[in-house]
């Protein structure tokens, strides 16, 4: 057991954030999401939100500043989105980064474009529709 560290950060995820260079995404997925379709480099979170996981990760986490650091899914035509998934990831990216704003939607197929080229998925165990959020990593500041 690490300092400092939300016991949701498994030693694999940690490893892998500290794998990830500035610009480099990570898909947070949720438990639909066919992760392993899209990208060879999966992680396992099965049982953890993705707001759990937002409130261990952002406090290690730099979201770019160059460019959208936060993308969502849009709606397919004829379905609608809850916003209280978007305030619940946004209260709790608030936590940790005041300034961040309201993430970016793109359509499904070019998110799962993305999803083909991000670092990594993490599949969670998030049950929420559209409930996937890609983060993008910036340049952590030096101290």
């Amino acid at each position: 057991m690490l300092k400092g560290i939300h016991p949701c950060i498994s030693p694999d995820l940690l490893k892998l954030l500290a794998e990830m260079g500035h610009g480099d995404e990570i898909v947070l997925a949720d438990a639909h999401f066919p992760g392993h379709t899209f990208n060879p480099r999966v992680l396992r979170a099965d049982g953890l939100g993705v707001t759990t996981l937002l409130d261990g990760i952002l406090p290690l986490f730099e979201l770019d500043s160059y460019a959208d650091p936060l993308i969502m899914m849009g709606a397919v035509p004829g379905d609608t989105l809850d916003p209280a998934v978007e305030q619940k990831y946004m209260a709790a990216i608030h936590r940790h980064c005041p300034a961040a704003k309201a993430p970016v939607r793109i359509d499904r197929f070019a998110f799962y474009d993305r999803a083909k080229t991000a670092f990594a998925v993490v599949m969670t165990g998030e049950t929420a529709k559209y409930g996937n959020l890609i983060l993008k990593k910036g340049v952590t500041p030096i101290s």
